[in-house]
């Protein structure tokens, strides 16, 4: 096959214990809004368009572990999130149930992990 076919990345979905709860976290936190609602799958639109979110329970969900060790869990992704402000965005952040993650490699980046443990990146 010559031609690769039409592809376009729509949603990015992460595991959880609560999907819905999850989900209400990012939702608080972006501003985005629920444009699928079941009680183990949620997803987000951002309200310029773009690729959403999505959240999927997953009854047998593992936190991973930042930084992992040998043999803890690893996070398969994180979501990096552009703010203007790094501060207040992590003040914020924790206001809504994410905490900042002990190690933080640079200066510019803040690590957090949200309610279900995956890491995410606030960064200027």
């Amino acid at each position: 096959m010559d031609e690769r076919p039409r592809m376009t990345l729509t949603t990015t979905v992460l595991d959880a214990p609560d999907a819905r709860e999850l989900a209400g976290f990012y939702e608080r936190l972006l501003g985005w809004s629920r444009d699928e609602d079941e009680p183990d799958w949620v997803v987000l639109a951002a309200s310029g368009g773009g690729a959403g979110l999505a959240f999927q329970t997953e009854p047998a969900y593992v936190r991973p572990v930042w930084p992992a060790g040998p043999g803890d869990p690893r996070m398969m992704a994180h979501l990096d999130i552009k703010v203007d402000d790094l501060d207040a965005a992590s003040a914020y952040a924790v206001s809504l149930g994410a905490t900042v993650a002990d190690f933080q490699p640079q200066d510019d980046v803040r690590v957090h992990l949200d309610p279900a443990g995956h890491p995410f990146c606030l960064y200027l």
